[in-house]
């Protein structure tokens, strides 16, 4: 993940799943989030292998999730 790509998840995407996190139960992903989005605001830090892993796992979930919420008004 480059420093681009991170900084665009953090500030774009990153609100987005911790919003859908927050409304789950799972309180180790909830915990997993929230550290994310606190060492994410250091400008020198950078997630380690596993972190990255995770994190590019929750952004599909989300992704995808979001696809199959889609509403079509008119057909």
């Amino acid at each position: 993940m480059t420093d681009l790509e991170l900084d665009f998840i953090l500030t774009h995407r990153w609100p987005l799943v911790m919003r859908s996190v927050m409304a789950g139960t799972d309180q180790w992903l909830k915990d997993f989030v929230r550290s994310i989005a606190r060492h994410g605001k250091r400008s020198t830090w950078r997630p380690s292998e596993k972190q990255e892993q995770i994190m590019k796992r929750l952004l599909s979930e989300m992704a995808t999730s979001a696809a199959e919420d889609i509403d079509v008004i008119e057909r």
